[in-house]
């Protein structure tokens, strides 16, 4: 890799002060203070299924609860991986994957398009998975489209426990994220679109 892939962006408002650090050519290593156990857990397999050095400081209003938190973190983490990606010249642009987790399964399908867009259908069996709540997974993935700007699609296919069903979910978009922003060593310095623009 010629350039580094890397950002880092703050966000700080009345409700959170946010650093996310990327490295979008990295080994999977991560640095995580949400204060919120179990999406620390799921960010963390977003940083080693998609192969991202991820480092994620981030202080919020959590005596209210986690949602503005977990929503800021999906804001900053999507403009970070915009920064990151730049004009996304030589990616392989499309990433999918299906991961399953005992009896979960989930499939992710991501386009690096330039239009935010999310389909997410997560049925999940849960209201809480330890002190995260199962609706804050939608407003994560909420934020990140609208601010990396890419097409989101999220299909939990079968699950009984929501702690398996998240899980896969969060390694799907790792593993979908990973593909979609590989160097395709035949399309390299070309946007991949017949408009010449992403």
């Amino acid at each position: 890799m010629s350039t580094a892939r890397t950002a880092e962006v703050a966000r700080n408002t009345a409700e959170t002060q946010i650093v996310i650090k990327v490295n979008l050519d990295g080994t999977g290593k991560s640095k995580l203070s949400t204060g919120i156990g179990f999406f620390d857990h799921m960010l963390d397999q977003i940083a080693r299924h998609g192969l991202i050095d991820l480092d994620i400081e981030a202080k919020g209003d959590l005596h209210i609860d986690g949602h503005h938190t977990v929503e800021d973190v999906g804001i900053t983490l999507g403009q970070a991986v915009a920064t990151a990606v730049g004009d996304k010249k030589g990616i392989r642009r499309y990433g999918h994957a299906y991961v399953p987790l005992d009896e979960a399964l989930s499939r992710v399908v991501i386009d690096f398009s330039g239009r935010p867009g999310l389909d997410m259908h997560v049925p999940f069996k849960s209201g809480m998975i330890g002190t995260f709540d199962s609706q804050l997974a939608y407003e994560f993935f909420q934020g990140f489209v609208n601010h990396a700007f890419v097409t989101l699609h999220i299909d939990n296919l079968k699950g009984e426990n929501a702690h398996h069903q998240a899980e896969t979910v969060f390694k799907a978009f790792g593993r979908a994220l990973r593909a979609a922003l590989e160097i395709d060593p035949r399309s390299v310095g070309v946007i991949p679109s017949t408009k010449g623009s992403l």
